[in-house]
């Protein structure tokens, strides 16, 4: 193959102005590293850079350009860097730039992604400030050196052609994004398969337990046997949470393909929460549970979710809250009806706290972790917020969630 100078108006391997302009082959390797370490520290508004190998990345770091790089973006230059990566460099390549999240976005290829339609790419490319370009094409990509892995280089800062290669990177930054929303949602996808798959397991043991020793208790062809009260609650209550899966994953399902429905009419929200306590009566937790309640705040919203919301909330408390109380109030609040159900329990880990309406974010071991996510979603499409924060005493936490009032109207019963 022969190239041919196509145009130069300047010596490229010396520090580049705005006068620059025209394309040209470069085969000198030496002259391709001096050229790319004055490009990058002659930046002054954007730097866009694409590697297509790890490799390419540890020759970069030896030749000073990552360095470039983050001087670049410590002088206020926006930086973009997108690199193939795998479980051994990611740890390093994010180590890097740990301090320049405000400058500088690192987004990471891994390799996998050639097998969804990322070409194996040979060749780096450049951007500078929307005006200039390089492109280095590699030779050996096993070398150490970055000479010895440089076949040849094409650089210019002609508009047409730099708009294209912008365009270009542009693409591929964009497609590695989706590809990692894909590839976040299948995880998320097979996480909610493990956990509802344990979680269904867990209640159909004893089920299955319980029915194979009163099979048992029919011997020599009786017809009847008895059943005691502990067995009989035993199966009511793994019956019981098998509903309670059953409907979260429904619920799950309908808010992500946007089919969540609601039939709202107009209650009490107080006497919502005192009803939702009474389904709590058959339980030992029921008497930590305290209900301050005032005067009739109606809104109009969807009963049976609102209830599922405040459910799930007391639910959560009662879990956490091995000794003390759980209070839940309801008070007007502007133009919303605010809702606070407050435990002394353990509080939320800090880890926790930015990811917990997030699905399994909040799991504990006698839950799903879809509980908050649901309710959020149910909140939210009621036109309502909610939200969580730890007590400042420090002793548990309190979950908040807001429904706006319903216009003065003939009340139902809650």
């Amino acid at each position: 193959m022969v190239w041919v100078q196509l145009a130069l108006t300047q010596s490229p391997h010396e520090p580049l102005g705005e006068e620059a302009s025209g394309i040209e082959v470069i085969q000198d390797a030496y002259r391709i590293q001096r050229l790319y370490n004055n490009l990058v520290r002659s930046a002054k508004r954007e730097i866009s850079l694409f590697l297509p190998t790890t490799s390419a990345f540890l020759r970069e770091e030896k030749i000073g350009i990552i360095q470039s790089l983050r001087d670049a973006a410590l002088r206020g230059v926006k930086v973009k860097i997108l690199t193939p990566g795998d479980e051994k460099s990611e740890p390093k390549l994010h180590s890097l730039f740990r301090d320049m999240e405000r400058n500088m976005q690192l987004r990471i290829m891994r390799h996998e992604s050639h097998s969804q339609g990322y070409p194996e790419a040979r060749t780096k490319i450049l951007i500078i400030d929307k005006k200039e370009y390089l492109i280095v094409e590699l030779e050996d990509d096993s070398k150490e050196t970055f000479v010895e892995a440089v076949r040849l280089a094409i650089y210019s800062s002609t508009e047409s052609t730099v708009r294209s290669y912008l365009t270009l990177v542009e693409s591929l930054w964009e497609q590695t994004e989706l590809y990692d929303q894909l590839d976040a949602h299948e995880k998320m996808q097979r996480e909610f398969i493990n956990v509802a798959a344990h979680e269904l397991r867990t209640p159909i043991q004893p089920i299955i337990g319980m029915l194979e020793i009163l099979q048992k208790g029919f011997k020599d062809g009786a017809n009847e046997f008895t059943i005691t009260k502990d067995e009989l609650g035993l199966l009511h209550r793994n019956a019981r949470r098998l509903e309670r899966l059953a409907t979260d994953i429904l619920e799950v399902s309908r808010i992500e393909s946007n089919t969540l429905s609601l039939h709202k009419e107009t209650f009490d929200l107080n006497g919502a929460l005192r009803n939702v306590v009474n389904d709590f009566a058959y339980s030992n937790a029921s008497r930590k549970v305290l209900v301050k309640t005032g005067e009739p705040l109606l809104v109009e919203a969807d009963k049976s979710r609102i209830f599922e919301v405040i459910s799930n909330l007391i639910g959560n408390a009662v879990r956490f809250t091995q000794q003390g109380t759980i209070t839940l109030s309801v008070e007007k609040h502007g133009k919303n009806a605010r809702v606070e159900v407050r435990d002394t329990g353990i509080g939320i880990h800090p880890e926790i706290m930015p990811r917990l309406f997030v699905k399994f974010a909040s799991k504990s071991q006698s839950g799903t972790g879809l509980g908050l996510y649901i309710s959020k979603n149910i909140v939210e499409a009621h036109g309502g917020t909610i939200w969580a924060e730890n007590n400042e005493n420090g002793k548990g936490a309190t979950f908040t969630f807001t429904l706006p009032l319903a216009a003065q109207m003939k009340v139902r019963k809650a």
